[in-house]
């Protein structure tokens, strides 16, 4: 390597400008990943939401354009079916946007009537005070749960004491029992108590069922399918009506991302491998060359004794020296650029474009591999070297 300095250096730069793309790539593809996990992943993938439709094909005598209300029979009916694959029925009923005000303060907003699993279903980190409980819900209480940037409004400077005070809305007066972190602002109140608002009818908004080890896409589908069946009888419109209630799966979405964000991982670890193979052949050819180069070198060593693993560690660990010298300044210009990206560019993707402990290991272990391979054929090529030969060459 000393005696060849400009021929090593061009060589190794090909190595290293594969792995700079191989790192950057990955860095970039592993932000989406996190990306994606941060944001679609923090609500909970193991749901499927429904919400009431309207019917476009006529069946058994009523014609379509007919209103397809969700009923509190419904959650008990979609639980008993698919007992199963459901963890949890739910619902969500949301309330006017009357506002919520104290003596001195008011925001304008409605509220949301939820059961106990709202709080883990939503991922709501809870700053202070507690979520609605069961009992909550058995004595229909008035209470409510405010997002932290009401609660500052509405107890200013910092809402902090929150917790404790009551607030108005709806001309009723509610105790305010906690305050939670999220990016929405949404106030939760409990179910049962909402359901007074709405004067006790037996129309949802929402179900929500909470599904367990749902891990393929063909079982979410299904699982879809038997929901929107079991409506259709219910309610008696067309099962084949997809407009008669409308199904939002979370389930099968979140498995489609996932395998697309897989598909995503292994074409750029093949795109990257492919533009290091080219700086790998390059030095498989210039070891080619040192061995033709060497042939008397290696001649003599044969001849005084030396065996044939002495002369493969040589030509191996030349070809190891030049991979991982020229692909570990590949790889802190890689470190470099993804650190660039995650501080200069306010996009999210690439705010987690990080090079991390896996990262650096998978690209190491890449890095010896492509030595080894880069210095076998010259290596055996050098073992095939008669001494006789070798010395008598020009």
């Amino acid at each position: 390597m000393r005696h060849n300095k400009l021929r090593t250096a061009l060589t190794g730069l090909s190595v290293a400008w594969g792995i700079f793309m191989l790192i950057t790539l990955v860095s970039v593809a592993n932000g989406i990943t996190r990306s994606f996990r941060e944001n679609m992943m923090n609500s909970d993938t193991q749901k499927i939401s429904v919400w009431g439709g309207v019917t476009t094909k006529p069946y058994h005598g009523y014609r379509e354009g007919r209103s397809i209300n969700l009923k509190n029979d419904d959650i008990n009916t979609l639980g008993n079916e698919q007992r199963e694959v459901v963890k949890e029925v739910t619902s969500e009923l949301n309330g006017t946007q009357s506002g919520v005000s104290t003596n001195t303060t008011y925001v304008q907003a409605g509220f949301t009537g939820v059961f106990p699993s709202a709080c883990e279903l939503n991922k709501l980190d809870m700053l202070d005070g507690r979520f609605i409980s069961q009992a909550d819900l058995d004595k229909k209480a008035k209470v409510m749960v405010l997002p932290k940037q009401y609660a500052e409004q509405l107890f200013p400077p910092d809402g902090k004491k929150a917790v404790g005070q009551r607030v108005e809305c709806a001309g009723l007066s509610f105790l305010v029992i906690g305050v939670y972190d999220a990016r929405w602002r949404t106030i939760y109140i409990p179910y049962s108590t909402a359901r007074v608002f709405s004067s006790d009818n037996d129309n949802l908004d929402q179900i929500i069922l909470l599904l367990k080890g749902v891990t393929e896409i063909e079982q979410a589908d299904n699982i879809e399918k038997d929901i929107r069946h079991t409506l259709a009888s219910t309610h008696d419109f067309d099962p084949e009506d997809e407009s008669g209630v409308w199904i939002w799966n979370a389930v099968s979405q979140a498995l489609t991302v996932q395998g697309a964000m897989g598909i995503l991982n292994i074409g750029v670890w093949v795109l990257g491998l492919l533009t290091l193979l080219s700086g790998v052949i390059g030095i498989s050819n210039i070891m080619f060359v040192s061995v033709k180069e060497r042939t008397h070198e290696i001649g003599i060593r044969r001849a005084i004794g030396a065996k044939p693993v002495k002369i493969l560690t040589q030509i191996l660990a030349e070809s190891i020296a030049i991979t991982t010298l020229f692909g570990y300044i590949g790889i802190v210009l890689g470190t470099a650029l993804t650190e660039v990206l995650a501080a200069g560019i306010g996009s999210e993707m690439f705010a987690y474009a990080h090079v991390d402990l896996g990262i650096a290991t998978q690209v190491t272990v890449v890095l010896i591999v492509a030595g080894a391979l880069a210095g076998l054929f010259p290596a055996l090529k050098a073992l095939k070297v008669k001494p006789v030969e070798a010395l008598r060459d020009e």
